[in-house]
């Protein structure tokens, strides 16, 4: 009897919100089906990774993902499918081969990757390492002169911390209801980070190893355990700047036998072969771009947009970040274009470039298309635009949505998921999520949203690290997100109105 008396509770509930909304649950129901029955999902996900490999911001891999991503969307009908420039970035770089072992006392395979925009070490055999104990410049000062042909060791003492907690975990009901209870905040400037400072003393080592003539300097994260490797960028990839010093990353468990060696009087040598490609032919970033065409008269030169960024770092294939979210996004339109939806609005997929960067592909878009958020000064598809919609935040189902401190939209969205209510999305929290895509709206005025997504083993394992292949994706999620993002895409196209927005700020920063 609790059953039947609940399902009659939720059954009205949709039958009050379909009135307010006007939501079409025929059309959310053969999404659902779609969806979930011919999911394409996981397969546009292989390709993403697998095939196709790493992503780098400007590398050939990132070119032939978003052609591949073009071309597959035209495949299904999609409109104006194209690489659309926006600005400047700098010089592609790829990794062709990378083999680091140690050969002495003892013959073992290092796990390690270079950071990104270094340059190659050539072939080197047996060489010396120099473990470099100082605290600060004027204890290296006794190193000067001893860096020629040496791999650079900074000296580590750290004890590995065994965790206690499991990687991948799922938000609780307690967790979810904290963030729909949340108060709103405070309107923040935004600030991507896109690498923690490193010490001074590593920066004055770089450069002495550099100009000292040695291999290469090795570092680490503690972070890491377990082979799992957390590495990005190595410098600056502007494409006047000279190569980086080569910097390998290894796993804290190799990294700490070397020091322990080392600092024991073993010697140590390593083999190292490191090659690096650079490109410099073109410096410009592109997103990929394609359209469902809106068919109201009155409407459909509005555009509701959704995406994902498609670049990832260069030790895995970037499967959680971000080839689940594009994957998840190129699903969206699929399903809607094979289900023959004609959207009042203009459906707008954007796959992003530059993202780890500093948000750089979305940044260029809107400031090319809607507003420079620098001077607030609008461009006239600023009022034609009605909402934008993210995932980047790996694998994890949608538990509900951030409403980015738009609580104008806060009833329309808990409409929106009261269909999904029984697929675990019910949670509509004030409070914003950082670092993603849609801030690049928000900064403009314009509504964008990130979805709540359960964090599995996104910050604990696959986030930047050699972990983040096509393995650690979950079938079920990714279908569970198509649907959902689907039907609010869909939504945002049939409404009579516009998405609500916040009060725009007169200044950048007000």
């Amino acid at each position: 009897m609790r059953k039947i008396f609940f399902s009659l509770i939720s059954f009205l509930f949709l039958l009050a919100v379909s009135a307010q909304e006007k939501i079409d649950l025929a059309v959310i129901n053969k999404i659902k089906e779609e969806g979930t029955k011919n999911s394409k999902v996981m397969d546009i996900a292989f390709h993403l990774t697998d095939v196709n490999g790493p992503r780098l911001s400007a590398s050939p891999g990132l070119l032939k993902a978003s052609n591949w991503a073009k071309d597959e969307m035209t495949k299904w009908g999609l409109v104006n499918a194209n690489l659309e420039a926006w600005g400047e970035f700098g010089k592609g770089w790829e990794l062709e081969k990378n083999y680091v072992a140690m050969t002495a006392p003892y013959y073992k395979p290092l796990i390690a990757f270079p950071k990104t925009w270094t340059k190659g070490t050539k072939g080197l055999k047996s060489a010396d390492i120099l473990l470099v104990k100082a605290k600060d410049s004027v204890e290296l000062e006794s190193y000067r002169g001893k860096f020629k042909g040496k791999i650079v060791l900074l000296y580590r003492n750290d004890t590995l911390k065994q965790s206690f907690k499991a990687d991948a975990s799922r938000y609780t009901d307690e967790e979810l209801e904290r963030m729909a209870k949340a108060p709103a905040q405070q309107r923040q400037r935004t600030t991507v980070l896109t690498g923690r400072r490193m010490p001074q003393i590593v920066n004055i080592i770089r450069d002495m190893a550099a100009q000292e003539g040695a291999v290469a300097v090795l570092s680490t994260s503690p972070r890491g355990h377990d082979g799992t490797i957390f590495v990005q960028g190595g410098g600056t990839y502007d494409a006047k700047s000279p190569e980086n010093f080569p910097d390998i990353m290894l796993a804290i468990e190799d990294y700490m036998t070397l020091c322990r060696l080392a600092d024991a009087g073993y010697p140590v040598k390593l083999d190292m072969d490191v090659k690096t490609a650079f490109q410099t032919k073109d410096t410009k970033g592109y997103n990929v771009i394609a359209e469902i065409k809106g068919t109201d008269p009155q409407l459909k030169d509005e555009v509701v947009m959704l995406g994902a960024h498609l670049d990832s770092w260069q030790s895995a294939t970037g499967a959680t970040d971000n080839a689940a979210g594009s994957a998840v996004m190129m699903e969206v339109m699929r399903i809607l274009k094979t289900l023959g939806i004609q959207p009042r609005r203009t459906i707008r997929i954007a796959l992003w470039t530059g993202e780890e960067q500093g948000l750089l592909g979305s940044k260029g878009y809107v400031k090319n298309h809607f507003g420079d958020p620098a001077t607030m000064q609008m461009k006239p598809e600023h009022e034609k635009f009605s909402s934008y919609f993210n995932i980047d935040n790996g694998t994890g189902k949608v538990r509900g949505i951030y409403l980015q401190g738009n609580d104008k939209v806060k009833d329309i969205f808990q409409q929106w998921l009261a269909p999904f209510n029984d697929m675990g999305a019910k949670t509509v929290t004030i409070s914003n999520t950082g670092g993603t895509d849609h801030q690049s709206f928000d900064a403009v005025g314009l509504p964008g949203f990130q979805f709540i997504q359960d964090p599995i083993e996104y910050d604990t394992r696959t986030h930047h690290s050699n972990m983040d292949s096509y393995d650690h994706l979950i079938a079920e999620d990714l279908k569970q997100i198509s649907v959902i993002v689907a039907s609010f895409v869909y939504n945002a196209a049939m409404r009579d109105e516009k998405l609500p927005r916040k009060e725009l700020r007169s200044t950048a920063g007000n």
